[in-house]
Formats: structure tokens, C-alpha cells, sequence
């Protein structure tokens, strides 16, 4: 990965390239999170290159994606002409204009969390749903990378989201994580109700794809610690919000 790329990859994060199993159990949950709301129009805040936007279409919805990074956005188009370039804190549509909002590892990202969320609150219909998933405080891995001595270092770090909270922070100030409490005053105030809050594993694929069986098998045992409160453990929480 190139220096330009990794910038990008700290500060915005890594959006999917390839569909595999792991983003297409979190499809399937979108799907049933949605329930009829497909029928309406769909936001993806956060759309990446667009591999959502693309296969909830191919479901029948009409989606609108908001990419903040120009590049991405320009590479999303070339799955569909619906794709914004604009922040999330900053949506420029009208109130009430969404039956469903999918905010995919993306709130973590910008820089004023409770602001985007307010965004998706606010462009939702009444009776219209947001899909959130974002890192759990309780990973043993912090998923993004760390800084260390002013360079940037990719990929998983053992343990950096059990350091003291200003350590953590200091290690990956390009990144939140968050608590079942953090995520719940995001929320704080405004015209919701929980619909859902759980707290998920991840697919795996990589190491399924390394090991084989084995490594199927360590899937199946950490999904199903999702039925646990083991599960405090998960990479993502899963969020499914509605406005009243």
C-alpha cells in the first residue's frame, strides 16, 4: 500500500473491494433489519465504492449513496449515478426523506459523530430505520491501524482498545471505538426507539481462506458466542434504530 494510500486508510478507513461471506451475512441482516423498507428509498451514508449501494439495488431498492472521500465517490458511480459527494455531519437533502439509512463502520470515521447521526435522524421518515454498525470497545484488536512516533502502522494491533482511554486515543486518534454507553449518548434526546442492539463477530474470511476448516470452525465458535455475553468480545456493534 502506497504512502497516499495509507493516509487515506487512517483517516477514513478501508471500504469492502470484494464480496465474500462476511459482507453478505451483514447484507442479510440490513435486509431483515429493513423489513418492508426497501420498497422506499435507501441511504448509504458512507457508501465507500459503492458495493451496497450495488446489491441492495440489485434487491429492488432505490439508493441514494453519500461517499465523503471524491475518489471513492467517482468509483462508486461506476456501480450506479446515485452516489453524493458530501460529508455526513452535512447531508444536503430534506428532512423526513428516507425510509432506510445503512451507516456501515462508518461513524467512527467523522469527525463529529453525534452530529451524523443526528443527519440520519433527521432524513429518516417517521417510521423509517437506521442500520449501524461501528467497532466494539470490547475487540481485542484495534482493526485500523495505530501511530507510533508520528508514522502510521496498518492493520490489527492486539490490545490497544484495553489501554487507559488516553493512551488508546493518542495510539489511534484517527479512529473511535465504542462502548454499548458511548453509542447509546449518540442518541441522547432525539425521536428514537431501539429496535435492536446487539453486538456482532466478524466472517473471517481471511484466515477461512488460509486455513480452510479450521479456520470455519473458529467462524462458527465465535458466532455463536453472539448468543452469549461473550459476545462482549464482538468486533461491531449492530444497531437498528427507529424514528418516532
Amino acid at each position: 500500500m502506497i504512502e497516499r494510500d495509507m493516509q487515506k486508510a487512517a483517516l477514513r478507513g478501508e471500504p469492502s473491494y470484494v464480496w465474500r461471506a462476511g459482507q453478505q451475512r451483514r447484507l442479510d441482516m440490513i435486509v431483515r433489519a429493513a423489513e418492508d423498507r426497501l420498497g422506499g428509498l435507501v441511504l448509504e451514508n458512507g457508501c465507500g465504492v459503492g458495493m451496497y449501494v450495488e446489491k441492495l439495488t440489485g434487491l429492488g431498492a432505490k439508493v441514494i449513496g453519500l461517499e465523503y472521500d471524491l475518489e471513492r465517490a467517482v468509483e462508486a458511480r461506476i456501480k450506479s449515478d446515485r452516489i453524493i459527494n458530501a460529508a455526513g455531519e452535512f447531508i444536503p437533502l430534506p428532512s423526513s426523506t428516507f425510509d432506510l439509512i445503512l451507516s456501515h463502520e462508518v461513524i467512527e470515521h467523522v469527525q463529529d459523530d453525534r452530529a451524523a447521526i443526528c443527519e440520519m435522524v433527521r432524513l429518516l421518515k417517521h417510521g423509517g430505520r437506521a442500520v449501524i454498525f461501528c467497532p466494539n470497545l470490547g475487540y481485542p484488536y484495534e482493526t485500523h491501524g495505530i501511530f507510533w512516533k508520528g508514522k502510521y502502522f496498518f492493520g490489527n494491533k492486539l490490545f490497544v482498545n484495553y489501554l487507559p482511554r488516553t493512551l488508546r486515543n493518542k495510539l489511534a486518534p484517527h479512529v473511535r471505538v465504542y462502548s454499548k454507553r458511548a453509542m447509546q449518548k449518540l442518541f441522547e434526546g432525539l425521536p428514537v426507539k431501539f429496535i435492536e442492539r446487539t453486538i456482532i463477530f466478524g466472517a473471517y474470511d481471511n484466515i477461512i481462506a488460509r486455513f480452510g476448516a479450521l479456520g470455519k470452525f473458529l467462524r462458527a465458535i465465535l458466532q455463536f458466542l453472539e448468543a452469549t455475553p461473550l459476545k462482549w468480545f464482538g468486533l461491531s456493534h449492530f444497531w437498528v434504530v427507529e424514528k418516532i
